[in-house]
């Protein structure tokens, strides 16, 4: 029996931005009931990759293939890391936006239909009404409507869908039900291009693994053939040994304390986990607002925020890379009344350096970065204050694993020299390198876990309420 023709083919294909070449020579193709792990470092290409295949850019070089003549006809659907909903439309009126056969006077109801449908297959138990208005969402939840349209009924019916960073604002009950739909789709025939940092969901859904590095796809083999560490290693960078090792906090001087019974000393590294959206991010947005609500601009600044939602609470985006970086300190460049563009431009240099933004040219815009780069900005905005309290609210979003090794180190050693930080991950695998963490459910602190009772086991039970396991 023939195997199924591609849904589409890449065929030396090649993408230049004037100087700079984001890809070069990629020969690949994605077959039906194939679901291709596309891995590599941010700045790896494989946005890029997306983009032509999307039919958003065409290539410099070679041609993109599609078994239905284009993009649209071939089924091909994207999920991308940046999401692309319109906020002041509803969830069923989004749907509309890509689904160009909903027409006539019945259309909202078909859309409140197709969305509903597909969100309870795909996230049983979501919460979500087709009519609630996008922006009315939390990020979690936007990011769960997007993944559901994706494959939501319609013409043409899905056939390719490419998820990027699909479950960058997921808890791990969400991101398992994503997991265990993309099996579904496959064993139907559909294909799918996962891309994710977190390895683990790679080789829980992938049938094949494709590694990209600058540019050029340099490993291509089913995902049998890898492990975690022969992984890590195709797309560049070592494993670290003992990055989990247990630290010492720096300080018994309490920094946080709030009504609730959020507590945090200098030098500690405090956790906020469960499931998103029980108040974690509220929890966040109170204290740093509390602290950093002076319409004075004082030096250092009292607390500094790293967001995750980038476009939303992040990135200035008709700003600089260097304008993005040094916005949080600009109290402390000032010199007589004014900012010292040369003291700004030693300090961008120095952090850019420092955290490895992959820029020959700061005076760039911020949005010609990969969305891995520019939330190394963010980082370094922040840590650049020398803010003694850093917050950040799952910042993590969409950041490789070589990246993510660098950032725990610095947040490591940002901590064992006085600085707190106040970290809410989706993952709760990061959060085992907290000191202490507090487990939120219903808007409440459920559980405080420290030392070696900070494990996945017991923040999972106390987000469902199995207060025995966490215990």
């Amino acid at each position: 029996m023939e195997s199924a023709a591609p849904v589409v083919s890449l065929q030396a294909v090649g993408r230049a931005f004037g100087a700079v070449r984001a890809l070069s020579d990629v020969t690949l193709s994605i077959a039906p009931g194939e679901v291709l792990g596309l891995v590599g470092h941010n700045g790896a290409g494989k946005s890029t990759l997306v983009n032509i295949v999307t039919g958003v850019l065409p290539p410099s070089e070679g041609q993109a293939i599609y078994a239905g003549g284009t993009p649209r006809e071939a089924g091909v659907r994207v999920v991308a890391q940046e999401l692309a909903l319109a906020p002041n439309l509803t969830v069923a009126e989004n749907l509309r936006i890509p689904q160009r056969d909903l027409r006539g006077l019945m259309w909202r109801g078909k859309a409140r239909t197709r969305i509903r449908s597909a969100l309870d297959e795909v996230f049983p138990d979501h919460g979500i009404g087709a009519d609630t208005v996008v922006g009315d969402l939390p990020l979690a939840k936007r990011q769960m409507v997007e993944i559901a349209m994706a494959f939501a009924e319609g013409g043409p019916a899905p056939r390719l869908v490419i998820l990027d960073e699909p479950t960058s604002s997921l808890d791990a009950s969400r991101a398992d039900q994503l997991l265990r739909h993309v099996h579904r789709f496959r064993e139907c025939g559909g294909a799918v291009i996962f891309i994710s940092h977190i390895l683990h969901e790679v080789f829980a859904v992938a049938t094949r693994v494709v590694v990209m590095r600058d540019g050029r796809v340099v490993d291509d083999r089913p995902a049998g053939g890898y492990t975690r560490t022969s992984l890590v290693e195709a797309m560049g960078h070592v494993a670290r040994e003992g990055a989990r090792e247990r630290r010492i906090a720096a300080s018994g001087v309490e920094v946080v304390s709030t009504p609730e019974g959020l507590r945090a000393g200098q030098g500690e590294i405090v956790g906020l986990a469960g499931l998103a959206g029980h108040g974690q991010a509220e929890a966040l947005a109170r204290l740093y607002l509390e602290r950093t609500s002076d319409w004075r601009g004082r030096s250092p600044v009292p607390a500094a925020f790293v967001a995750g939602d980038r476009a939303r609470d992040g990135v200035m985006p008709i700003w600089s890379i260097a304008r993005n970086l040094s916005l949080a300190g600009l109290a402390m460049l000032r010199r007589a009344g004014f900012v010292d563009r040369a003291r700004e431009a030693r300090l961008v240099a120095d952090w850019r350096e420092r955290i490895g933004i992959r820029t020959d040219d700061t005076g760039r815009p911020i949005l010609s970065l990969s969305g891995g780069n520019q939330q190394k900005v963010l980082f370094a905005r922040a840590l650049a204050t020398g803010a003694p309290l850093i917050v950040m609210d799952d910042p993590m979003r969409g950041v490789d694993v070589g990246t993510k090794g660098d950032v725990y180190e610095m947040i490591r050693s940002e901590a064992a020299a006085g600085r707190t930080i106040l970290w809410y991950s989706t993952e709760a695998e990061e959060m085992t390198l907290c000191d202490r963490v507090y487990v939120f459910r219903n808007g409440r602190i459920a559980a405080e876990l420290r030392g070696e009772k900070i494990t996945e086991e017991r923040m999972l039970a106390a987000s469902f309420d199995m207060g025995e396991a966490a215990a």
